[in-house]
């Protein structure tokens, strides 16, 4: 299947689970190649995951998880002994975005026992890479692919009306409701609301990656681990204002 210039496809089945595994068995070691993104109803431990999206790279393909329909089905079914559980527990296979991995996280270790391993935060990436004095605040996806991602105006105009459209049918202020990410089929709009999140994520992540320099990067790596640990914990707070604030202050 498609949607605009991109092929997709529909995981929904321990089968269809099985085929993608096979897809993406042989990840390349230390490289970024899966490029992730959840959806929910109050994506957290006190709500649910209703979607994976997940653009492998190396094939130019979307794959969307129903982890509403299969539920542990999504992380147990093994093809060659291995699972996507233990993919998202690799610390060898770079999966990149979660753009702020914390709320995925919560709820991908409190529902399925998921403890995430070889992220990297694409939001964190941004913070470091601006000049000093500029890191007090974080950035969400859209400001970003509006400053960074090497795309057209037409393809940013593509993509921000993607966006919109799926907005106005799942954000409550835009009269719409979680729920939607659980209506089965999946109406054209979120699907391709979910696919815009992760289609250009390696181009945003080139584009700062190659900004930061070895101290930098390693940064990034540190503070993503520590959001995935603070997001485990009891105490994480789901809404918390400090959440708005980069974790270098005026560095």
């Amino acid at each position: 299947m498609s949607a605009g210039d991109i092929c997709y496809s529909l995981v929904d089945s321990a089968e269809s689970m099985s085929s993608l595994l096979t897809s993406i068995q042989n990840l390349p070691i230390g490289l970024p190649s899966l490029f992730l993104d959840l959806e929910g109803v109050s994506l957290s431990r006190n709500g649910s995951i209703s979607l994976i999206t997940i653009f492998f790279l190396f094939r130019s393909h979307v794959y969307l998880v129903d982890i509403h329909t299969m539920q542990s089905t999504a992380f147990s079914t093994a093809v060659g002994g291995t699972t996507f559980k233990q993919i998202l527990e690799s610390p060898d296979i770079i999966k990149v975005s979660f753009f702020d991995v914390r709320n995925d996280s919560d709820a991908l270790f409190h529902h399925f026992q998921v403890n995430l391993s070889g992220i990297e935060d694409v939001q964190l990436m941004e913070n470091a890479a601006r000049p000093r004095g500029q890191r007090r605040y974080l950035n969400g996806l859209d400001k970003c692919i509006g400053l960074y991602a090497p795309l057209s105006s037409e393809e940013k105009a593509r993509w921000k009306v993607g966006k919109e459209a799926g907005l106005k049918l799942f954000h409550p202020s835009r009269g719409g409701s979680y729920e939607v990410f659980n209506s089965r089929p999946m109406s054209a709009p979120i699907k391709i609301y979910c696919i815009d999140d992760v289609k250009y994520l390696p181009h945003l992540r080139e584009a700062l990656w190659r900004r930061l320099d070895g101290v930098w990067r390693q940064k990034v790596v540190e503070e993503t681990k520590t959001r995935i640990l603070e997001s485990q914990s009891p105490s994480y707070e789901l809404q918390s204002e400090t959440k708005k604030f980069g974790p270098w202050g005026k560095g």
